[in-house]
């Protein structure tokens, strides 16, 4: 049968060559098949994957348990439980400002690329068709695995549209193609999760040596949607989207963008509350006061995107917003906030009682029992793992939306730390902020990666995620996609920008709190446009537009939260200091985008900046709707 579907399939000579010498290939037929191969088979409880490593021996990677709601993975090495920042390395000739493998390890990749298909000769294989992107608007793709790692490529079917064996279509050529090799991490990379990108002509090769599907199934299939983007003139962004419907039957659609750990998950999540209903606005860190806010009725939430937004230009429209529909057809979702039963009912509900077992990782699993979110991996005692994740099939999700939205209001969301006059730092903005497109664009080029990121392994401090804030998966060059970006604001004038904290405004801790009280406010205005005596501007001209004022449901709230320099453990002292670091590491990252290439009207905008430029001179670079 194997050879009947390899048949079907117009692929590269190097694959049938080891597809040619293998008798014990594995097609998936569905995804119960994928859920018994990522536990090796029907029957075990428990299934540990290792490889034989020259001189180390027989080197167990990653154990997988059998509980009642699905798989549980677990990685031996703490390491391998984050994705690295640094994983990607390319390895051809085309134009990139990413690490090329030659300059990194001083030859050429062709060697290893030979080698990783004589190791994959020697293995008995899954060989797992899907579209990269969607069914609709996506690109025929396979994975190449070593067939112990089934759970690999079940996470993987469950992240993008799995094709079953028997609906294999005739002439499937693969536009990418991942090739799994976990051993070559310890014998070639020093231990490190590695990813080598091989961009051939119509063809985008993965290599994955290492099995944390973060830098790979996830986000390296989320490059190759960059790079054929970057080849057609279209991105794919780095963000969540919803549609907010009140109970008043006003309907708006957010997008939310940032740097991993930016609240992009959150953005889809009912607001959290404590036990008996509460909710808890902010902690203050300097008193420990809480303060409260009342919402009579939150808003019904219908999510379209959580990570991965195709702005695909076949389905532009002439609105004049942003048309989006979601890369993926699964979610890779972090849950390191849900420490204890009622955190998040939503998802507690969905991972404990799911219609079809889910694949867990990082997270506590014993067979035969329910893997309960709320009890992390520990990475040492008293310490857990930072990123426990479950892939959720969106299809799995109530009042999910499936066809394309267009956007009324990007958001961009940032990590900030507390910030006082005794201890100033850049954790200075309001609740939310108005921005200019102009300034809409600036912060998507720095896109702060922020305080405390738990999604990677990353040093401690402020520090830059790149253009768009997919500049880590991206495998081009970053003036290029600064200016696709450019060019899709300048083309979208009806999508209004908003900037939204998260973890603390000044001295305030607030969790995500600022985000949800942001769509609920927004979603209460619907359409309603910002007045100019609605807005103030800020102190720091990077932050556009502080609210002067924000009632929501009767409630208003104090001013210090919305301009954190009313704060009086902040005061215009504290808020003064943060603005000068914040425009400082702008002003840094922003300089790197100055390339002959650089649009001429990005130029401009950057110029601005770097001549501090007024919140009128962004205006009157790029017109703003108020």
């Amino acid at each position: 049968m194997n050879e009947t579907i390899f048949q079907k399939m117009i692929l590269p000579e190097e694959l049938r060559s080891i597809l040619e010498e293998k008798s014990n290939i594995v097609i998936p037929e569905s995804r119960t098949h994928l859920y018994d191969l990522a536990l090796g088979n029907s029957t075990n409880e428990i299934y540990e994957v290792g490889y034989d490593v020259p001189n180390k021996g027989i080197v167990t990677e990653v154990t997988v348990a059998r509980c009642k709601n699905g798989a549980v993975v677990n990685y031996t090495d703490e390491y391998m439980r984050r994705r690295d920042p640094d994983s990607m390395v390319i390895a051809d000739t085309k134009e990139t400002d990413k690490p090329k493998y030659k300059d990194l390890y001083g030859e050429n990749f062709n060697p290893l690329r030979d080698i990783t298909f004589d190791w994959l000769k020697s293995q008995d294989l899954i060989v797992m068709p899907f579209m990269a992107g969607g069914s609709e608007f996506g690109y025929p793709a396979l994975l190449v695995a070593p067939l112990n790692a089934g759970f690999f490529a079940a996470g993987l079917s469950d992240l993008q549209t799995f094709i079953p064996a028997s609906e294999v279509p005739d002439n499937f050529k693969p536009r990418a193609i991942i090739y799994l090799a976990p051993p070559f991490r310890h014998t070639h990379f020093d231990g490190k999760q590695v990813v080598v990108h091989n961009r051939l002509e119509k063809m985008h090769e993965l290599f994955s040596y290492n099995l944390y599907p973060g830098p790979s199934a996830k986000k390296g299939i989320y490059g190759v949607l960059l790079n054929i983007g970057e080849d057609e003139g279209w991105v794919t962004a780095h963000a969540s989207t919803v549609k907010v419907i009140t109970p008043y039957d006003n309907i708006i659609t957010i997008m939310h963008e940032g740097a991993s750990g930016g609240g992009k998950s959150e953005m889809l999540e009912p607001i959290h509350t404590e036990l008996n209903g509460d909710i808890v606005l902010s902690t203050n860190t300097v008193t420990k006061e809480k303060t409260y806010i009342e919402l009579s009725d939150s808003s019904e939430l219908q999510p379209v995107t959580d990570d991965m937004a195709l702005c695909h230009p076949s389905i532009q429209n002439d609105s004049g917003k942003l048309v989006v529909t979601d890369a993926e057809q699964g979610w890779f979702l972090r849950i390191n906030h849900i420490d204890h039963y009622g955190t998040d009912p939503h998802y507690e509900n969905l991972c404990i009682h799911p219609k079809e077992p889910l694949i867990f990782l990082n997270l506590q699993g014993t067979p035969n029992s329910t893997c309960l979110i709320w009890e992390h991996t520990m990475d040492a005692p008293g310490k857990p793992c930072p990123n426990p994740r479950v892939i959720m099939p969106r299809r799995f999700i109530p009042d999910i939306v499936s066809e394309p939205v267009e956007v009324d209001v990007r958001s961009f969301g940032v990590r900030m730390p507390a910030c006082t006059k005794e201890t100033p730092s850049y954790g200075i903005m309001g609740l939310f902020h108005v921005l200019p497109p102009a300034l809409g664009w600036l912060w998507r080029l720095v896109a702060p990666r922020g305080f405390a990121n738990p999604s990677i392994l990353d040093s401690e401090g402020m520090s830059s995620e790149g253009v768009g804030s997919y500049w880590p998966f991206a495998t081009g060059r970053m003036v290029d996609q600064a200016n696709l970006l450019l060019e899709q604001i300048i083309n979208t004038p009806n999508t209004r920008y908003i900037l939204i904290p998260n973890q603390h405004v000044g001295a305030h801790k607030v969790s995500f709190m600022p985000q949800w009280i942001a769509r609920e406010y927004l979603a209460r205005r619907g359409s309603a446009k910002f007045r100019s005596e609605h807005l103030a501007e800020s102190r720091c001209a990077i932050l556009g537009y502080a609210l002067d004022s924000l009632k929501i449901d009767g409630m208003t709230l104090s001013k210090g939260y919305l301009q954190t320099n009313y704060q009086p453990e902040v005061g215009n002292e504290g808020y003064d200091q943060g603005a000068k670091i914040l425009l400082d590491f702008f002003k840094e990252e922003l300089s790197k985008y100055l390339s002959p290439e650089l649009h001429p009207l990005g130029r401009k905008i950057i110029e601005c900046c770097l001549n501090d430029g007024t919140i009128d001179d962004y205006i009157e670079l790029m017109p703003m709707k108020l």
